[in-house]
């Protein structure tokens, strides 16, 4: 295999995975009539351009610096991860989105919902590092961010449009769209 293939694939399902968040958004959470394919072109785009090459890379050269599962280099990969990995692709997804829409001010996004987007993921990303650092060969690390990505970033689109970056918001939502569609479906069946 070429050393171009493993980079290639695990990109695209990175890019893939992350528009498919922002397409869970728009379907289920925002309840649009009509898709948005613009948002989602540029949440690929910025999947693609920036955060897939960059965990690509990124953990080849934390694997390449700290060698090993053992406990204290698991601490070292997460630390870094979270203080200096993590910080800078949500800047990225913030600003990145807003360039691409043409905002004015594509620093508004970040400057109001960053730091709580920070806190909301250090609640998610540690943990999903942890079992990625500890249980996935590095070949299949890109591959598994990807996966935990979809999450994200349906929190992150959804933070970006409608929320504050809290997970509070989120959830609050969500209950609330529950209860709804429970709410329509009882009130279908009985007419």
């Amino acid at each position: 295999f070429s050393p171009v293939l493993p980079w290639i694939s695990n990109v695209t399902l990175y890019g893939c995975l992350f528009a498919g968040g922002d397409f869970v958004h728009q379907c289920m959470i925002a309840q649009r009539e009509e898709m948005d394919w613009r948002h989602t072109r540029n949440v690929a785009i910025v999947a693609l351009s920036f955060q897939g090459n960059f965990n690509y890379f990124w953990l080849r050269a934390l694997e390449h610096r700290f060698p090993g599962r053992s406990a204290s280099m698991i601490l070292r990969k997460l630390l870094l991860d979270q203080t200096f990995a993590s910080p800078l692709a949500t800047s990225v997804f913030y600003t990145g989105v807003s360039f691409l829409e043409g905002k004015e001010d594509i620093f508004a996004d970040w400057r109001e919902k960053f730091f709580n987007t920070y806190k909301t993921g250090l609640m998610y990303w540690p943990f999903m590092q942890f079992l990625n650092f500890v249980l996935l060969p590095l070949y299949l690390r890109t591959a598994f961010m990807g996966c935990s990505a979809f999450l994200w970033a349906t929190f992150l689109c959804f933070s970006r449009q409608s929320g504050d970056g809290t997970v509070a918001v989120a959830l609050a939502w969500i209950m609330w769209y529950k209860i709804n569609l429970y709410v329509y479906t009882f009130h279908f069946f009985l007419c």
